[in-house]
């Protein structure tokens, strides 16, 4: 039996949701409106009242919503941005568009997310802002990071790509501080295409990032400041209205995956199943296990006809892109490189598919440490 990473057909394919999808695409195509138009200003309202916040701007993708965000509040060139040093790549690249530099912090022990504690010691006097990513869906302690940036008057940018619809005791995450969300077709909020928004209180904030995103422009032709071109189009718009209804069901469907892998996959020798903290709600974007006989365990996996993915194999500094800039060593992050294996993860896994998983996971483990 075949269990698929992660197949948009089968999602689309859940409770009407393709039928859905083709009538606001065509409604879209008939109305001749395609750019900046009422699908946008519809999701954008829509998605600020999830998010429990007051503001949304629709972007090009996530890395633009990161990039966006960090331009509007000044950022640039000689200015610092304390990233993680395990997350997917836009998360510096973001940082690095501005002209300012990426400095990454080491993740919480026994964890993929940034240390809060060690956010402290990377702080020089050109810090402008610090990124957390809430990774695979688990919110960040942002008690402790605000504990660190609010008494310096550092800004808090969270890049949310992962998590639409957690919630940090609580609240929902892009309800405390700027958050840049993607809607990759394969998030738990995915479009049809790239997409991405930036959430948040500031009207002003907002505001700015409206203008960078439509060439520095509010009024057609009169460029006020050197902008981008960055609009979540109708079409991508059209059908995030149709998937946001479904996305707590949908994040409560990943919740049960988890908690039914966590209780198949306990205990295996040489395997580290993820944790959740007793103050946060993740959404599971991804179910990361860790272990050092990774390439055996998914060789093992794809035999048994269960996709896998890694996220993410190569540490950022130590990727060609950001080679020669002198960052690190970061062995947490790089071992956790060597380490993390995703395992087939969304709503439209049916319960025979998560106990083919658990067995083939299993059964390659325990053979492994005969």
């Amino acid at each position: 039996m075949r269990v698929p990473f992660h197949d948009l057909r089968d999602l689309h394919a859940l409770d009407g949701l393709q039928e859905e999808l083709d009538a606001a695409v065509l409604r879209v195509t008939r109305s001749g409106r395609y750019l900046l138009g009422p699908e946008l200003e519809a999701f954008e309202e829509e998605f600020a009242r999830y998010c429990e916040n007051g503001h949304c701007v629709g972007v090009g993708s996530g890395l633009d919503a990161l990039e966006l965000t960090l331009r509007a509040l000044g950022i640039g060139e000689g200015d610092e941005v304390i990233v993680p040093g395990h997350t997917f790549v836009a998360t510096w690249l973001a940082v690095s568009a501005t002209g300012a530099r990426p400095v990454p912090v080491e993740p919480e022990p026994g964890s993929c997310l940034i240390d809060p504690d060690r956010i402290a010691a990377a702080i020089t006097d050109r810090t402008r802002a610090v990124m957390p990513v809430h990774t695979y869906g688990h919110p960040v302690d942002l008690d402790a990071v605000e504990a660190v940036t609010a008494p310096r008057g550092i800004a808090v940018v969270e890049d949310a790509a992962q998590a639409h619809g957690a919630r940090y005791r609580g609240r929902r995450i892009g309800s405390r501080y700027a958050a840049a969300f993607s809607f990759y077709p394969g998030k738990n909020l995915g479009a049809l295409g790239d997409g991405g928004a930036v959430v948040t209180s500031d009207a002003a904030l907002a505001e700015r990032i409206r203008l960078l995103r439509n060439y520095g422009a509010r009024e057609k032709y009169r460029h006020e400041v050197r902008g981008t071109n960055s609009r979540l189009d109708e079409l991508q718009a059209a059908a995030l209205r149709v998937k946001l209804p479904r996305l707590d069901a949908w994040n409560a469907r990943r919740r049960e995956i988890a908690a039914r892998y966590g209780e198949g996959l306990a205990g295996l020798p040489g395997l580290t199943v993820p944790s959740v903290a007793p103050w946060a709600e993740p959404v599971w974007h991804q179910y990361v296990l860790r272990t050092p006989r990774r390439e055996e365990l998914r060789t093992a996996l794809t035999d048994a006809g269960v996709e896998n993915l890694v996220h993410y194999p190569v540490a950022v500094h130590r990727s060609d892109a950001y080679a020669g800039t002198g960052t690190g060593p970061l062995p947490h992050s790089e071992r956790l490189a060597a380490e993390v294996l995703s395992l087939p993860m969304g709503p439209q896994l049916t319960a025979k598919d998560v106990e083919t998983v658990i067995t083939a996971v299993r059964d390659a483990t325990e053979s492994s440490h005969d």
